[in-house]
């Protein structure tokens, strides 16, 4: 892949035209809605997508038909919320290779209100045996994980606060977030106690929302409305399907595959970034995150949550959307970062905007640490 960087941009963004709690609004509308602002935030038309990649409930085939568009090349790829991050670099390839010429990597998801969902009975691997002797969804396993960083590095109650407070820092300054009132540290260990170690602000949002991405070949990215912010890395990882089966609990395999995919594609390191987004499903993600990828030693990734060092006007800019923690997280989140990535590199976030960002780092987790995708993005080739 090292030969393909920068030779795919992104050249549309958008979110749906609402989000929040939508019981009004099928999943397959939030997808359309996200789709048409993209296609129109890069000056094309829906006419010229003829590579369709989305996770979840919906196939690219139906999008297709709902579009009243006959693609080329499909990608249905589902391995959880980094779905859309891996398909970033499954774009590049495509594109490159003559498959498509127009990519949409497309989300809508009824998180909240569950317009659409169909529940039954849980055949998986975990459903059939971690669920029945207690774990009971994502809090109580990422919890799991999370008590065992505690007990290894000694991190606190506090240091997750930390990172609930600084994402809460950037959301007020993002008019789409859902929460923008400032919180501090108290405030996240006076919330109401849900599952051990996590209070209610260590836990994201939970909306119906939708979002996509519109990638072409860098030769036809410089025709298009907005300036084009070039995918110089890109990789993925997977590891387990238990958490139970994980090999080293807290540290991430797969997110360290896919960190070092990413930056040897690039041919960046970590002193590089002046701009960070990770997938903050829980407060001890991003700390984790930093850690698998290689950021710092294990256990160190709360240390760039402290002294306001992630927050507006620090070194290193961490989830300047406001996160899943703040701005919105339907299920799979992991489309919503690389939206904020393009637009910090086009220089488009006004009161949020990283003065001179050049490289952005987008990392993002599937299932609890099972599966991982990373990409770096420029507007500088």
């Amino acid at each position: 892949m090292k030969e393909l960087s920068n030779s795919v941009a992104i050249v549309g963004v958008d979110e749906s035209d609402e989000m929040g709690t939508l019981p009004h609004v099928s999943q397959l509308s939030l997808h359309l809605q996200a789709i048409h602002n993209a296609v129109t935030d890069a000056g094309l038309k829906v006419s010229d997508i003829d590579g369709i990649f989305t996770a979840g409930q919906h196939s690219p085939a139906l999008l297709g038909e709902a579009l009243g568009i006959t693609p080329r090349y499909v990608d249905g790829t589902t391995v959880g919320g980094c779905s859309f991050i891996m398909m970033v670099g499954h774009a590049v390839a495509a594109l490159h290779h003559g498959l498509c010429d127009v990519a949409v990597i497309s989300h809508g998801e009824s998180g909240r209100s569950g317009t659409g969902v169909t529940r039954n009975r849980d055949t998986s691997l975990s459903g059939q045996f971690e669920m029945p002797y207690g774990f009971g969804g994502a809090p109580t396993y990422f919890g799991m994980i999370t008590n065992r960083h505690m007990y290894e590095y000694g991190t606190t109650l506090e240091n997750w606060a930390d990172v609930a407070v600084s994402t809460r820092a950037w959301a007020g300054l993002n008019p789409k977030a859902k929460f923008r009132d400032p919180i501090t540290v108290q405030d996240v260990l006076d919330s109401p106690p849900l599952f051990y170690p996590f209070n209610l602000l260590n836990i994201c949002l939970v909306t119906d929302a939708g979002g996509a991405v519109v990638l072409t070949r860098a030769d036809r990215a410089k025709d298009c409305a907005k300036k084009p912010v070039y995918v110089r890395g890109a990789g993925e990882g997977t590891e387990h399907t238990l958490v139970t089966n994980m090999t080293d609990i807290p540290h991430s395999k797969a997110t360290a595959l896919s960190g070092n995919k990413a930056f040897e594609m690039a041919g960046v390191t970590h002193s590089d970034f002046d701009h960070i987004m990770l997938y903050d499903a829980f407060t001890s993600g991003p700390p984790m995150m930093l850690e698998s990828l290689g950021f710092c030693k294990p256990g160190e990734g709360v240390t760039f949550f402290e002294d306001g060092k992630s927050t507006p006007g620090g070194t290193l800019p961490i989830n300047t959307n406001g996160g899943g923690l703040s701005y919105t997280h339907s299920g799979m989140y992991g489309i919503f970062p690389i939206i904020e990535a393009v637009r910090q590199q086009r220089g488009e976030c006004g009161d949020r905007q990283v003065p001179g960002a050049k490289l952005s780092l987008v990392n993002g987790m599937g299932g609890m640490l099972s599966a991982a995708g990373t990409i770096v993005l420029s507007h500088e080739r």
